[in-house]
């Protein structure tokens, strides 16, 4: 019998190299993709080699096989005639070139539509919140932890990094580019530089789910902390959020997604690449076409500044800047260890202690717990002899607890802690509102943005106890600070003392 013509001229070391590299590899993807599909893990590594690495390995093992072909086949033909033939002749009329035909037609058929599937694969990889979040681990350590532990945890990375459409994806991957350029030259900046430059419109991604112009009324919010006494006395503050929004068609726009594009613009300069500072404030209401400009009485922006700015148009992100990434403060996550039981209230000073050890400086993750753990063992040992006998597993897990919130909010190794990156979310120990509502911007024709607490919020209760305060009427209560302070808390920023780590 006649042999396929193909098979005439696979002879050769260049084909036999490639059906070798064609048959490695994909035994190895198949076995691979094979323990995944038993065993149900995923992992990121795996997934890079399958769709990533192998495939290229694999597209160049099957174009040796060709290669080799050829030149052999050009080999025999040169000292067969005075004329060269350069190219193959195909005649169907022979049975051997039909076969021939025939198994690459289906070859060539069965790759294309593997390429097409494996294509699809690598793409829905890179797509996989395992591959943003933990192929590169130590860099992307702090933002998968933190974005596992937040409402938007079962939203894919890339529906509010990238969103729909082929334009943003190229550009998502070509920053990745860069991306892969300084981790494998350890030229990435520890922690990593936010607000994200070129983020795309909220409106294109946030937008999607949450509707400003659906929203209305106020929402409905209890913040429970614990004092830094021997008793760890609870202290809570129960308001109504006036979330707002509206449709503008119907003219109810109120609340603080009033700022929402919605019946007003607002812009803003700020000073700045973290937009902490806002000296400079812009509102164009939409429905007359009045301006307003406001700048900040203590430290305006010249003329030369102004113009050589670009006013950024708010939206969104200008408020909901963690919406997946927040890094709690010590000092809130030791007060939601408390409030769910975590820690034992009635260990004494726990809520102190917790928190200075979370808050100090370490180097390495493993040098914090050894020390968030000694230090409460100490402590209690030293302070409170008794308590370390008798209450030995209320201490253990206190100490876990506070591990625990340590490792979810700090990560020494990427300089990743609470103050690395403001929460503008509220005004308690970052600026937040008051960027803007800290009652020092003002109009060329007087009037100010205020600073009025109950523009935003209505205080229902306060306070725990026999301390506890109730509203009687829908004005709400008027602030009343857990420790006595004066008047001090309607001069200044409740930022400007609460750092994170202290009352």
């Amino acid at each position: 019998m006649h042999k396929l013509i193909i098979l005439r001229y696979a002879q050769n070391k260049i084909t036999l190299v490639g059906t070798l590299m064609v048959l490695i590899t994909g035994l190895t993807m198949v076995v691979v993709l094979g323990l995944e599909a038993m065993t149900g893990a995923s992992n990121p590594y795996s997934g890079i080699f399958v769709f990533m690495v192998l495939p290229p390995i694999l597209f160049f093992g099957l174009l040796l096989i060709p290669i080799g072909v050829f030149r052999r086949w050009r080999r025999r033909k040169r000292p067969a005639s005075e004329v060269t033939v350069r190219w193959p002749r195909i005649d169907l009329n022979l049975p051997d070139h039909r076969r021939t035909l025939i198994l690459v037609s289906m070859g060539s058929l069965v790759f294309i539509i593997l390429s097409i599937m494996g294509s699809y694969q690598a793409f829905h990889h890179t797509e996989s919140v395992e591959f943003c979040g933990q192929t590169c681990h130590t860099v992307m350590k702090p933002e998968f932890v933190a974005y596992q532990n937040s409402p938007h945890a079962r939203v894919p990375c890339t529906d509010c990094h990238v969103g729909a459409g082929a334009g943003w994806y190229a550009k998502s991957k070509l920053a990745g580019a860069y991306q892969v350029y300084a981790v494998a030259t350890n030229k990435y900046p520890r922690p990593i530089r936010t607000p994200i430059k070129n983020l795309r419109p909220a409106q294109e991604t946030c937008e999607q789910c949450h509707w400003p112009e659906r929203f209305f009324g106020a929402q409905q919010r209890q913040f429970n902390h614990f004092m830094y006494d021997e008793e760890n006395s609870p202290w809570s503050i129960n308001m109504l959020i006036k979330t707002g929004g509206g449709d503008p068609k119907t003219g109810q726009t109120s609340g603080i997604h009033w700022h929402m594009n919605i019946s007003m613009k607002v812009e803003y300069i700020p000073r700045d690449e973290r937009r902490q500072e806002i000296p400079w404030v812009r509102i164009t209401d939409r429905r007359t076409g009045r301006v307003t400009t406001y700048q900040d009485e203590e430290n305006p922006l010249t003329e030369e500044e102004i113009e050589a700015a670009t006013p950024r148009i708010m939206d969104c992100m200008d408020c909901h800047n963690r919406p997946s990434h927040t890094y709690s403060s010590p000092d809130h996550a030791i007060d939601q260890a408390i409030l769910t039981g975590r820690i034992d209230r009635d260990l004494p000073e726990i809520k102190r202690v917790a928190t200075e050890l979370m808050a100090a400086e370490y180097e390495t993750e493993d040098e914090a717990l050894h020390a968030t753990a000694n230090g409460i063992l100490s402590f209690y040992l030293n302070e409170y002899p008794d308590i370390h006998e008798n209450r030995g597993g209320s201490i253990e897990n206190a100490v876990l607890a506070t591990q625990q919130a340590f490792s979810q909010n700090i990560f020494p190794e990427m300089k990743v802690r609470w103050s690395a990156y403001p929460d503008n979310i509220g005004h308690f120990i970052n600026p937040g509102c008051m960027r803007c509502h800290l009652g020092n911007h003002k109009s060329d024709d007087g009037r100010k943005i205020t600073n009025d607490c109950n523009a935003c919020h209505t205080i229902l209760s306060q306070g725990s106890g026999e301390d506890l305060q109730m509203a009687e009427t829908q004005d709400g209560l008027e602030f009343v600070h857990p420790e006595d302070i004066d008047e001090a808390w309607r001069e200044y920023g409740c930022f400007e003392c609460h750092l994170g780590t202290q009352p």
